[in-house]
């Protein structure tokens, strides 16, 4: 296990303060400068599970209130808004500064029998012959200012390998639709509970960019500041996030400097495990005169 996959596991082991009170690490995630969605709602879920006994959640849906400050813990506090017979409902707030930066529903379900059916995985170039994102970042390094090689470059926990990959500094337009395959190999062995919390974490990844590429931009352009407003995650059954999952994205709609992306993911036979979808900001950066 590397120090990036064990700091991941750490941001994800929140310290329970209290009953129904836990405290997360706000830095080490995927950005430097504010705390990575991802993380934020990663970590709320591993506070309610921490409340919620025999059951694996179903559904989260989260709101992000205020950018987190990564130089600070993040307080999450646990509503324990209904125990039932076949579901439970949890809501938690992260707060930093004495504010919100994220609310959070979350409700967890007993295995039950029912119907089943799913649309197919799309057949899309496997992972093995696809560059990781080491290799394409350490391509561009040059176009980047030297202050900032150290955090390009910073070994990620989540192996991640676009089937069609943009170049960063001059995209040109492409369809929203698009896949990517991502993975953390030591995952293996943790918890349902725990590969849910990375499952959400890397949910985060790649999902609110779908909404750029008809547009032709990306985070490198300096054209857009961006941000997501909310996102939504429907577990439909356990994974092991050890290995290969394909995550395929869509952006239906833009408008109004915001953004609507799904993202469905798959494991590598073919069962669909997540479905997610965020509202993001996208403000278009104007030229100053």
């Amino acid at each position: 296990m590397t120090d990036a996959h064990q700091t991941l596991l750490d941001l994800l082991a929140v310290e329970p303060l209290e009953v129904d009170l836990f405290r997360g690490t706000g830095q080490g995630g995927e950005t430097p400068t504010r705390i990575f969605g991802g993380q934020v709602i990663g970590q709320a879920l591993a506070a309610a599970y921490q409340t919620v006994e025999g059951r694996l959640c179903h559904s989260l849906h989260a709101y992000f209130m205020r950018p987190g400050d990564p130089s600070i813990p993040v307080i999450y506090q646990v509503d324990r808004a209904r125990d039932g017979g076949s579901f439970t409902t949890r809501r938690v707030v992260a707060i930093q500064h004495g504010k919100q930066i994220l609310n959070m529903s979350a409700s967890f379900h007993i295995e039950e029998e029912g119907w089943s059916h799913q649309h197919p995985m799309p057949d899309v170039e496997g992972p093995d012959q696809l560059a990781d994102r080491e290799t394409l970042r350490a391509a561009v390094i040059h176009k980047i200012p030297q202050q900032h090689h150290a955090e390009f470059l910073r070994p990620r926990p989540i192996d991640i390998r676009e089937v069609a990959p943009r170049d960063f500094f001059t995209p040109e337009p492409a369809d929203d639709v698009n896949h990517l395959w991502f993975r953390m190999a030591a995952a293996r062995g943790i918890s349902p509970q725990l590969q849910h919390c990375l499952l959400a974490y890397a949910s985060d990844m790649s999902l609110l960019g779908s909404a750029l590429r008809p547009h032709g931009q990306t985070w490198f352009t300096g054209k857009v500041m961006a941000a997501s407003l909310d996102h939504s995650m429907w577990f439909h059954g356990p994974t092991q996030f050890c290995d290969w999952h394909l995550y395929t994205l869509d952006s239906p709609w833009s408008g109004g400097a915001r953004g609507f992306n799904r993202g469905m993911i798959y494991n590598r036979d073919g069962t669909l495990i997540a479905s997610v979808a965020q509202e993001g900001l996208l403000r278009p950066i104007k030229p100053k005169s």
